[in-house]
């Protein structure tokens, strides 16, 4: 571990009589490889280290940063926290957690992965582009290929108790294969992370991409109707990435949450359980802290179709009453924490892709969603978006669709779950995950 601990135990040592002081300090060595037509395109590496300071005094808060610091940069970051602290207007809801030991999680950090040559991490992402041009006859190239890695540290004390500290290390492969058939071109997307790259499944992953573009060759643009639709993990962590602003109590105090007032009541069809899991390994974002120091925690948001809370941080918990949930979440340590879900998912059912194919004998089958951002509304729901997929007939799956969007609303859409398979996934490398998700009925727009 770097010398984080001993740059926030400075920090805390500075504070005054009733201040409360808290020092964040993180630390990562990143690589990212990016290769095309077997050649590398460009090969970075990045280091980063800096701690960020907040100061409360009178409900008032400060903050200030730096990178690189010593420990004589880390008492004038105190001093410039405090001056901020001064020209702040007072908020009850300015307070630290107290910060109680917490459990190693030893399954996500690999020391081995400190040690990997660079001429590997090179050598795999030319292996993930080869392996993913030579699944089909019509992926020739790729439009992207890589290989990435980080090794990243946190420590955080306060005057409310610590150091608390950990490590992890994440690998992962990226591929967009490019597939070509008269004239036409489709890409598909594939992703794999894992702790360390001896354990990342990259052909699997190359695999999937060739296959996810060679699949929607040739597809036509459907007529316009009502109908049930299938939605791929890919597109269904795509729409969890909407609807977690809206379970975020920050979007609740700030009223653009769909969700507000709503705790108690059934949002979602019952075979509906949506969970955010600080702790759990698969996950990308696991973490046994927060960005406050707050354990990691199972955070049933929907359970059985009832809204049961939302995402908390130390902030939101004391404005509404509330207890944080551990999900204080920072873009580093130049922010101050605001709330953040660490790996959100959809409770997978149990059933296989070709069980609940049969299940629904006819709908559309979405492998991806478009302008999703701009095209959904977080404090309506309401969403037309464009889409790409397969049609499904008599229970499997047939001919590729393009050019048609869908449109409903986000609770629509949960109140109409009537079924989950058993392949949860979380597909799109943050902590957004998803099962295959079948849908009653969505309005499909087409010709």
């Amino acid at each position: 571990m770097p010398d984080l601990v001993d740059l926030c135990a400075r920090a805390v040592a500075g504070a005054r009589d009733g201040e409360d002081v808290e020092a964040y300090a993180s630390a990562g060595q990143r690589t990212q490889v990016r290769v095309r037509g077997g050649e590398v395109e460009s090969l970075t590496f990045a280091d980063s280290r800096g701690i960020g300071v907040r100061v409360i005094t009178g409900s008032r808060v400060g903050y200030a940063y730096a990178a690189d610091p010593d420990e004589d940069d880390v008492d004038a970051l105190v001093e410039r926290a405090r001056e901020s602290a001064g020209f702040a207007e007072p908020d009850e809801g300015n307070a630290l957690p107290p910060l109680v030991s917490v459990e190693p999680m030893a399954g996500i950090y690999r020391q081995t992965q400190s040690g990997v040559e660079t001429s590997r991490k090179v050598s795999l992402a030319l292996e993930v582009e080869h392996a993913s041009v030579s699944v089909h006859p019509d992926v020739h190239k790729v439009e992207a290929a890589g290989y990435g890695d980080s090794v990243s540290w946190m420590a955080v004390s306060s005057t409310k108790g610590g150091p608390l500290e950990y490590a992890r290390t994440d690998s992962w492969v990226t591929v967009s294969t490019l597939a070509e058939r008269d004239g036409e071109t489709q890409t598909g997307f594939s992703f794999a992370l894992a702790r360390g790259i001896d354990e990342l499944d990259w052909e699997a992953a190359a695999r999937e991409a060739a296959l996810r573009a060679v699949r929607l060759l040739g597809g036509k643009k459907p007529q316009s109707e009502r109908t049930a639709v299938v939605l791929d993990p890919v597109a269904a962590a795509s729409f969890l990435g909407v609807l977690a602003g809206a379970l975020s109590a920050e979007s609740v105090l700030k009223g653009r949450s769909l969700l507000a007032g709503r705790i108690g009541e059934e949002v979602a069809a019952g075979s509906v359980t949506l969970v955010d899991d600080g702790r759990l390994l698969e996950g990308p974002a696991v973490a046994p802290l927060d960005d406050e120091g707050v354990a990691t925690a199972r955070t049933p948001l929907i359970e059985g179709g009832i809204l049961r809370g939302f995402l908390h941080n130390t902030y939101t918990a004391v404005k509404l009453g509330e207890r944080s949930t551990g999900n204080a979440g920072r873009g580093g340590y130049r922010t101050v924490p605001g709330v953040s879900p660490s790996n959100l998912y959809l409770q997978p059912g149990e059933a296989s892709l070709e069980e609940l194919l049969e299940q629904v004998g006819r709908a559309v089958y979405v492998q991806e969603v478009t302008g999703l951002h701009s095209g959904a509304n977080p404090i309506s729901g309401e969403f037309s978006v464009g889409a790409t997929g397969l049609r499904v007939e008599d229970g499997n799956l047939s001919g590729p669709l393009r050019e048609m969007t869908i449109a409903s609303t986000l609770l629509d859409v949960l109140g109409s779950v009537v079924a989950l398979g058993n392949d949860l996934r979380f597909p799109l490398g943050g902590g957004l995950g998803a099962p295959t998700v079948v849908v009653a009925e969505m309005t499909l727009g087409g010709a």
